[in-house]
């Protein structure tokens, strides 16, 4: 199950008044730390970026590949464990606008994880230690440590029984 903390519209749907719910100076500076480290050629200048500027917590030697894309507006709220990959172009989202209603909940992945390519993570969901997550996965729930998982909707399997 997703961990949301959900906030409820007005008249107007969220994404019209964002700036009332985060500082557009945040925005605008997320912006350019993550555009640098999206195409950066080092992940040791990703980790400078994402840890120090932008406050994600990553574990050593975590590994974002080229133009893997965190949340812009609450990066602070990822959390990856040591020794894992974020796939290529792979989207980590901490928040999300909907007509209605307006959601951020912490994403944490665990550590010697492996997310392949084209990935989406929504909001809110954990990702065990030891899983490997499928390219074009769209993880909208938890995945249990040592599982591998896949497609839209997810499918999950323990890597024990394979």
């Amino acid at each position: 199950m997703r961990r949301l903390e959900i906030t409820k519209a007005g008249k107007v749907n969220p994404l019209w008044n964002m700036y009332r719910t985060i500082s557009r100076f945040k925005v605008i500076k997320n912006f350019i730390f993550i555009e640098l480290g999206r195409y950066a050629p080092s992940t040791k200048i990703k980790h400078v970026l994402y840890r120090k500027a932008l406050g994600m917590k990553l574990g050593a030697n975590v590994s974002l590949a080229f133009r893997a894309m965190p949340d812009l507006m609450y990066p602070e709220r990822i959390h990856i464990g040591k020794n894992s990959i974020i796939g290529y172009n792979t989207v980590i989202l901490t928040h999300e606008y909907l007509v209605d209603e307006y959601r951020i909940g912490d994403v944490r992945i665990g550590h010697d994880t492996m997310v392949g390519a084209n990935v989406t993570i929504l909001p809110g969901v954990v990702i065990g230690n030891h899983a490997v997550v499928g390219a074009g996965a769209v993880v909208s729930k938890d995945v249990p440590d040592h599982s591998t998982c896949y497609g839209n909707p997810l499918v999950i399997r323990s890597r024990n029984d394979e």
